[in-house]
């Protein structure tokens, strides 16, 4: 086939390269994908199934990781790599990917290695090494990687579908004072949908018709055209999930607007059940959409069904444990859940909650969001009398947040109960340099 020849695959490069360098990200997902897919599908050799591939990388440390925490980059550099030899196409289109993230969400970062982990299905390490340069440890591994290229294809299509869908959600947190007016008239007549007009010749099949509505839908500003159009999009492909999530995240859009106009829950209940049915429905649909279980999790919080709405976000961090968003929602929601425990005097069950927060797998940058939960647990572990475990919470919460004086101050009395003088004082000086009284009260 064409596809596998050197002058082929260079006529392609080129051409991705230059329509990379002009499109907009959606556009270059889409280039991503449609490249990929082509490759897959048009080579025999692809089409088989499987295909094994030695790829290696070297990772040097940053000040941030730890040691099994850079051991497990280099295998991921190792393994998209892997993925990019089998993919042909891959490495041009993802680097330009990559560059775009710089700086924003750790969202669209976090896709790439699900992509990845779709498509490899077993990895065999060859050869792995430690060296040293410019005093900095370089880690190297050489792999004998297999490669899924049909779940590869399916995880490029995800790809790009999520991106979209958390294109439109910021979309819609960047325009209130345009939704704030469309809220207004929405309220005073209420959104029907357009008749719908198939075309009969049979040239366009609905699920295309449903996913140039969907396109449009993304784009328009206008919350009554963006709702007909999705609504029209779900009537024409009744099994896709996305003109759902995005009419959901609408409705949520729309119930967040009308709260902070000091609304009653009867004003939004109507956007409220909407919401809930739209996103029930897409994870019915599709169970591993981790923008469906979201949505879903967001809808039951505004219905105060905050255990269902825990167990969503959780299905979302399942399926994608770098999903900023849902861990945000999850350590809010497990925070305000342990304090209500604690004030009513349900220590262990509030323990236990706090458990399931600060003991998820999740990278050490999301302790300064997790403060009041490690703050929450020293206090409830001192009233069990178990000052070593609540002394390395308060620790903890010093190490991101060094001028926390009620830390500080709470660590200063143990160190003194533990003997620990030096410390103590340590502590109290600064906690006395931030402006604590009582502090500078215990200094001699």
């Amino acid at each position: 086939m064409l596809t596998g020849t050197p002058t082929f695959r260079r006529i392609a490069e080129i051409a991705s390269q230059r329509y990379s360098n002009r499109m907009k990200l959606p556009d270059r997902l889409l280039l991503a994908s449609i490249a990929i897919l082509f490759v897959l599908g048009g080579s025999a050799a692809f089409a088989a199934g499987d295909k094994v591939v030695v790829a290696e990388a070297q990772y040097m440390m940053a000040d941030g990781d730890t040691l099994a925490g850079a051991e497990e980059k280099v295998l991921q550099r190792a393994q998209r790599r892997a993925v990019e030899e089998a993919g042909v196409y891959l490495e041009a289109s993802f680097h330009d990917f990559e560059k775009e993230s710089q700086g924003r969400s750790t969202h669209t970062t976090s896709l790439e290695i699900r992509t990845v982990a779709a498509a490899i299905t077993e990895t065999e390490i060859l050869e792995s090494r430690r060296s040293f340069e410019n005093d900095r440890p370089v880690f190297f591994v050489r792999i004998r990687a297999t490669v899924d290229l049909q779940n590869l294809a399916r995880a490029v299509r995800r790809l790009q579908s999520e991106a979209q869908l958390a294109q439109h959600f910021r979309q819609l947190q960047q325009e209130n004072h345009q939704l704030r007016t469309q809220l207004r008239e929405l309220q005073q007549q209420p959104v029907g949908v357009r008749m719908l007009v198939i075309d009969s010749s049979g040239q366009s099949k609905p699920a295309q018709q449903a996913r140039n509505l969907l396109e449009r839908a993304l784009y328009t500003k206008d919350l009554r055209e963006k709702i007909q159009l999705v609504s029209e999009a779900s009537q024409l492909d009744r099994e896709s999930a996305e003109p759902l999530i995005v009419r959901g995240q609408i409705y949520l859009r729309l119930i967040s607007l009308a709260y902070s106009q000091h609304g009653k829950p009867a004003d939004y209940s109507v956007y409220t059940e909407k919401a809930k049915a739209d996103f029930d429905r897409a994870v019915q649909l599709d169970n591993k959409n981790a923008w469906a279980w979201v949505g879903k999790g967001d809808s039951q919080t505004w219905l105060k069904l905050t255990d269902e709405a825990a167990i969503s976000y959780e299905q979302a961090l399942a399926l994608d444990p770098f999903f900023d968003i849902a861990r945000q929602r999850l350590i809010n929601i497990y925070t305000t859940q342990a304090r209500r425990q604690a004030e009513g005097k349900h220590l262990y069950q509030a323990l236990d909650t706090l458990k399931r927060l600060l003991n998820a797998q999740a990278s050490e940058s999301w302790i300064p969001y997790q403060k009041e939960a490690y703050l929450l647990r020293s206090e409830i572990l001192l009233k069990l009398n178990r000052s070593e475990q609540a002394l390395e919470d308060l620790s903890t919460v010093i190490r991101v947040d060094p001028t926390n004086v009620g830390a500080l101050v709470t660590r200063a009395n143990l160190y003194r109960n533990h003997l620990e003088g030096q410390l103590a004082k340590t502590d109290f000086e600064r906690a006395c340099v931030l402006g604590s009284i009582p502090a500078c009260e215990q200094l001699p």
